[in-house]
């Protein structure tokens, strides 16, 4: 019997942000971050904070990649007007007093992060 593998199988879900600024990474430091970027290169896990409309459904995206063993991915603008994307590691969304907030953690390679200290609220 031939192993067909299913179509989607390999395909990325992403999640895309349209507009705003670019995402702010703020580097992650905790035991649980330090495992997921164990691999063949070098890679940080930082976090980054946007608003939604429907958080829900996109952590639902996320896990339902997972579950079927693709990756989920975060595409997003940069400065310079270019486009640029990230793997998803982790994903959450809580309700906040403005609206809906996601919440990701994503695998970062030589990318700039910045420290929750340089944040300004």
């Amino acid at each position: 019997m031939k192993n067909l593998q299913h179509p989607m199988r390999d395909e990325a879900a992403y999640i895309t942000i349209v507009e705003g600024p670019p995402p702010e990474f703020m580097e992650v430091d905790t035991e649980w971050t330090a495992s997921i970027a164990e691999g063949p290169f070098p890679a940080t896990v930082a976090k980054c904070e946007t608003r939604t409309l429907n958080g829900k459904a996109l952590v639902e995206r996320c896990h339902q990649a997972w579950h079927e063993g693709r990756p989920a991915r975060l595409d997003f603008p940069q400065s310079d007007g270019e486009r640029d994307e990230l793997e998803i590691v982790a994903a959450c969304w809580e309700q906040v007093s403005e609206g809906q907030k996601l919440i990701l953690w994503v695998k970062v390679e030589d990318f700039e992060v910045v420290e929750e200290d340089d944040l300004d609220y």
